[in-house]
């Protein structure tokens, strides 16, 4: 491939560190977007951290964990009052947005039910726990590290209504599920911490009776990926599946749509028919690929992804149906850390292929 694979990862991790604030956290874009994107979510911070974790930046991970372990122990009651009382509105959730300075909850509605965040920030502990990279410092931290699986089991979100990945509709999202199997199963792992028996298996059967779908109204939907990465909760034949409805239904020129009729930042008048294209969506599939060796596939997703790159060097968020123009969310962390995972996971199938 016509790449440079060094420079542009440096590049593009350098574009990264731009957007990390003294605290840790990274905000989801530009400190100065006017889109309401200079703000920290959990699960921007989580995708925006595994490209640092794919090229061994170890250090990084750890603050930014550390800082997102800070999160929750300053909303503690919060969620403490959550494991006795199961929350029956949104706002009594752990929001998944917060000031990336204060770590102070945005109190707006803005679909604040979010169980894949939160799995998220467990799956992140877990994992460098039992990479020998802990973050848990105290007892203090144990406590509050159970309380997160504590948390999740108390929602019973194996068949909890949220507003999932992309902040919408309140219902029962396969990538929710999936995010916090993926949590417990590593959680269940570190001893000192209990992961009850019947948690992981209701997730896992809840999943399984709700795919291909992500929801009852969404059939085919970018969010889907999770699933296979980071995730890795699907079979190989579940697997074979979402690639095959999302590269089917979802994949364009510029990006992949998040789902059919989606209206965010959608180029038609009537909002349908013309949805923005995602540019994780080709880095996405790239690193889906990589991952299974098929060198073809990764380096075709690749290329695709080096072309959403901007003539300034940065990824957007999305660009608007049918054009070269991207919204104001440019650089978007999440899509740099992406395109960055996607160039390191081809570099080493090039290497192990040479």
């Amino acid at each position: 491939m016509n790449i440079d694979f060094e420079t542009e990862i440096k590049q593009h991790l350098d574009m990264l560190r731009t957007l990390q604030k003294p605290s840790g956290v990274f905000t989801a874009s530009a400190f100065d977007v006017p889109t309401g994107y200079d703000k920290a979510w959990l699960r921007d911070i989580y995708f925006i951290v595994l490209s640092f974790l794919e090229v061994g930046e170890i250090a990084v991970v750890k603050k930014a964990t550390r800082a997102l372990l800070t999160v929750f122990v300053k909303h503690e009651g919060k969620i403490d009052w959550a494991i006795q009382n199961k929350p029956q509105e949104a706002w009594q959730y752990i929001h998944s947005r917060f000031h990336p300075e204060t770590f102070e909850e945005y109190w707006e509605e803005w679909g604040n039910s979010q169980n894949d965040a939160v799995g998220e920030v467990l799956n992140l502990i877990t994992t460098l726990e039992l990479m020998g990279h802990s973050i848990i410092e105290t007892e203090a931290d144990r406590r509050m590290t159970q309380k997160i699986v504590d948390y999740l089991v108390n929602l019973e979100y194996w068949h909890d209504d949220d507003n999932g990945i992309w902040e919408e509709n309140m219902e029962v999202h396969a990538s929710s599920i999936g995010s916090v199997v993926a949590a417990l199963r590593k959680a269940n792992e570190v001893e000192w911490l209990e992961v009850p028996d019947h948690a992981i298996e209701r997730g896992e059967h809840a999943l399984r009776a709700l795919l291909p779908r992500e929801s009852v109204s969404k059939f085919c939907d970018l969010a889907l990926m999770t699933l296979i990465y980071p995730f890795a909760v699907v079979d190989e034949a579940q697997t074979q599946e979402i690639l095959r409805n999302v590269e089917y239904h979802l994949v364009k020129e510029k990006g992949v749509i998040r789902y059919k009729t989606d209206r965010y930042y959608n180029n038609n008048i009537d909002g349908y028919s013309e949805e923005a294209e995602w540019c994780f969506g080709h880095s996405w599939l790239a690193i889906i690929y990589a991952e299974r060796g098929e060198k073809e596939k990764a380096y075709y997703w690749l290329r695709k992804a080096k072309g959403d790159v901007t003539p300034a060097g940065h990824v957007p968020e999305l660009y608007f149906s049918h054009t070269e123009v991207p919204n104001e969310n440019t650089p978007l962390g999440w899509a740099e850390s992406m395109y960055v995972i996607a160039l390191e996971k081809v570099r080493q199938l090039e290497a192990t292929a040479t």
